[in-house]
Protein backbone atom coordinates (compact mmCIF):
# COMPACT_ATOMS: atom_id res chain seq x y z
CA UNK A 1 0.00 0.00 0.00
CA UNK A 2 1.30 3.71 -0.80
CA UNK A 3 2.32 6.36 1.66
CA UNK A 4 -0.68 8.75 -0.23
CA UNK A 5 -3.46 5.61 0.45
CA UNK A 6 -2.70 4.96 3.91
CA UNK A 7 -2.70 8.56 4.59
CA UNK A 8 -6.44 8.71 2.90
CA UNK A 9 -7.20 5.80 4.19
CA UNK A 10 -6.14 7.38 7.96
CA UNK A 11 -8.01 10.73 7.25
CA UNK A 12 -11.02 8.95 6.56
CA UNK A 13 -11.07 6.68 9.44
CA UNK A 14 -10.60 10.10 10.97
CA UNK A 15 -13.19 12.37 9.73
CA UNK A 16 -15.66 8.96 10.60
CA UNK A 17 -14.91 9.07 13.79
CA UNK A 18 -15.00 12.77 14.18
CA UNK A 19 -18.16 12.60 12.62
CA UNK A 20 -19.50 10.32 14.67
CA UNK A 21 -18.57 11.80 18.01
CA UNK A 22 -20.13 15.08 16.95
CA UNK A 23 -23.48 13.13 15.85
CA UNK A 24 -23.49 11.94 20.34
CA UNK A 25 -22.58 15.37 21.14
CA UNK A 26 -25.69 16.82 19.02
CA UNK A 27 -28.01 13.61 20.32
CA UNK A 28 -26.91 13.74 23.81
CA UNK A 29 -27.68 18.12 23.63
CA UNK A 30 -31.36 17.15 22.49
CA UNK A 31 -31.55 14.39 24.86
CA UNK A 32 -30.86 17.41 27.55
CA UNK A 33 -33.26 19.89 25.90
CA UNK A 34 -35.49 17.43 25.62
CA UNK A 35 -35.17 16.81 29.21
CA UNK A 36 -35.27 20.17 30.43
CA UNK A 37 -38.33 20.63 28.59
CA UNK A 38 -40.24 17.47 30.50
CA UNK A 39 -38.81 19.00 33.52
CA UNK A 40 -40.42 22.30 33.03
CA UNK A 41 -43.59 20.81 31.49
CA UNK A 42 -43.62 18.72 34.97
CA UNK A 43 -43.37 21.67 36.88
CA UNK A 44 -46.33 24.07 35.35
CA UNK A 45 -48.01 20.77 36.20
CA UNK A 46 -47.41 20.63 39.61
CA UNK A 47 -48.23 23.96 40.17
CA UNK A 48 -51.74 23.72 38.10
CA UNK A 49 -52.53 20.81 40.07
CA UNK A 50 -51.75 22.19 43.34
CA UNK A 51 -53.44 25.22 42.08
CA UNK A 52 -56.79 23.05 41.44
CA UNK A 53 -56.28 21.57 44.73
CA UNK A 54 -56.62 24.97 46.83
CA UNK A 55 -59.36 26.56 44.52
CA UNK A 56 -61.10 23.58 45.51
CA UNK A 57 -60.77 23.78 48.73
CA UNK A 58 -61.64 27.67 48.50
CA UNK A 59 -65.14 26.72 46.71
CA UNK A 60 -65.98 24.19 49.59
CA UNK A 61 -65.56 27.17 52.19
CA UNK A 62 -67.49 29.13 50.00
CA UNK A 63 -70.52 26.86 49.98
CA UNK A 64 -70.20 25.98 53.64
CA UNK A 65 -72.88 27.12 55.96
CA UNK A 66 -70.57 28.68 57.82
CA UNK A 67 -69.53 31.09 55.48
CA UNK A 68 -73.12 31.46 53.61
CA UNK A 69 -74.93 31.86 56.62
CA UNK A 70 -73.02 35.15 57.29
CA UNK A 71 -73.14 36.53 54.15
CA UNK A 72 -76.80 35.86 53.49
CA UNK A 73 -77.50 38.05 56.85
CA UNK A 74 -75.19 40.63 55.76
CA UNK A 75 -75.69 41.11 51.99
CA UNK A 76 -79.50 40.26 52.21
CA UNK A 77 -80.53 41.00 55.17
CA UNK A 78 -81.73 37.51 55.44
CA UNK A 79 -82.36 35.57 59.13
CA UNK A 80 -82.88 32.14 60.57
CA UNK A 81 -86.39 31.33 60.89
CA UNK A 82 -88.11 31.06 64.52
CA UNK A 83 -90.29 28.26 65.37
CA UNK A 84 -93.02 30.81 64.93
CA UNK A 85 -92.10 31.71 60.83
CA UNK A 86 -91.64 27.80 59.82
CA UNK A 87 -94.80 26.06 58.33
CA UNK A 88 -94.65 22.46 57.91
CA UNK A 89 -96.37 21.46 55.11
CA UNK A 90 -97.66 17.21 55.14
CA UNK A 91 -96.21 14.88 51.99
CA UNK A 92 -100.03 13.98 51.83
CA UNK A 93 -101.42 14.85 48.28
CA UNK A 94 -104.78 16.23 48.46
CA UNK A 95 -107.33 14.43 46.12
Amino acid sequence: MSDLARFLRAALTVSVLLASLGLVTWRQSRAFEELTRLDELRRRMSLAEAERVELERHIEVLESRAWVVPQARRRLGMHTASSSEMVILSGEANQ
